[in-house]
């Protein structure tokens, strides 16, 4: 492709590379970390009647309403939270907003791809630290020498997570550059840091309804921290887009923290199919990862990932899988239902029959 209008920043530029969302035929899909069942009712409710006059009009350059739902939900006043399209773009601000041009920051070796592509896109040099071989994560490592920290927790596509000590120490050893932790999945088990916020200014938490309030399709993130940091994640915000969560989205986030008897029904359904699908896969002969999140990270000893990998899309199953070191012999499998995870298995079992 001829580049030459490109400007130099991109040129040399390795985007994220999402998940498949395929067209040409129905697929159970285990490979995006989607939520297997529909929002609340009361979102789609809301958004219908969203949905009306008013779409003419700009929404809430500060999401309001959201701010407030958030406030109520999480105990913290609305100044130590931001809104955003998606916690994509709510890490995107971050990197803007804290890391400086040619400053260092550090995240694991294996974990969420799209910070190495904010890295390079904002020229900010970062070092990855090695998880340990059991994938954990090592804390030391990212106690000084930095010019900020950016962990997911639980992390990605691993699904294991650490604890708030672990977070504490980090946070203590870095005081003058922020640490940024993406709760993406933290509803599915693990511990959040929201509890630090008020002690670390230093301390950014990003989480999004995509995962465990099924809401991929709003795109709608946010974050907590201190006022000074979410002033300048303000900054960055109003100075490429002021308007950046539209009415339908806004309305819909806020019914979703509402009826939190919904949440936590289907969280607990991901979480216990997590448990039964992880057990089965170990009797099937995989190692399993840990997981506190969405999704499973299997092995298996005697058939490479990759073979897997297409034997189950040809079966019709999509999960995700990473050629990259250390980690390309596993799978990341999204948890569905019950009845999606039967399906996995006996696919999986039909495959490993093929190959014995």
């Amino acid at each position: 492709m001829n580049k030459r209008y490109w400007s130099g920043r991109i040129c040399g530029l390795v985007p994220y590379t999402p998940g498949e969302q395929p067209k040409d035929r129905q697929f159970i899909k285990l490979n995006t970390n989607e939520n297997p069942y529909p929002p609340s009712p009361r979102v789609t409710g809301a958004v219908a009647a969203a949905a009306g006059a008013d779409l003419r009009r700009y929404p809430d350059p500060e999401g309001a309403p959201l701010l407030a739902a958030l406030s109520r939900a999480c105990g913290l006043p609305q100044d130590h939270i931001f809104a955003g399209n998606g916690s994509d773009e709510v890490l995107s601000f971050a990197f803007q907003a804290f890391f400086d041009a040619g400053s260092t920051i550090v995240f694991p070796d294996i974990t969420y791809s799209f910070y190495p592509v904010y890295a390079n896109l904002f020229g900010i040099r970062c070092r990855r630290v090695p998880l340990n071989p059991d994938f954990t994560l090592p804390v030391e490592a990212f106690c000084g020498g930095n010019d900020g920290v950016v962990i997911a927790n639980p992390n990605a596509p691993t699904g294991m997570a650490v604890g708030l000590d672990a977070l504490r120490a980090i946070l203590e050893a870095n005081p003058h550059a922020v640490v940024i932790v993406d709760e993406a999945y933290v509803d599915f088990g693990a511990q959040s840091a929201l509890p630090l916020v008020g002690a670390y200014p230093n301390l950014l938490v990003v989480q999004t309804m995509s995962k465990s309030r099924a809401l991929a399709g709003l795109r709608v993130g946010f974050a907590f921290g201190q006022p000074e940091l979410i002033a300048a994640l303000r900054c960055v915000k109003d100075s490429i887009n002021s308007y950046t969560l539209d009415r339908l989205a806004i309305a819909g986030a806020v019914a979703a923290l509402e009826d939190g008897d919904y949440f936590d029904l289907r969280r607990r359904q991901v979480m216990d199919t997590r448990e039964r699908a992880a057990e089965r896969l170990r009797e099937l002969g995989f190692t399993v990862l840990p997981s506190q999140a969405n999704f499973l990270f299997a092995s298996h000893p005697a058939v490479p990932a990759r073979d897997l990998f297409a034997g189950l899309r040809a079966a019709g199953i999509l999960v995700r899988y990473f050629a990259q070191p250390r980690i390309d012999s596993f799978l990341r499998i999204t948890v569905g239902t019950d009845g999606e995870m039967d399906a996995l298995c006996r696919a999986l079992e039909s495959l490993l029959g093929q190959r014995s």
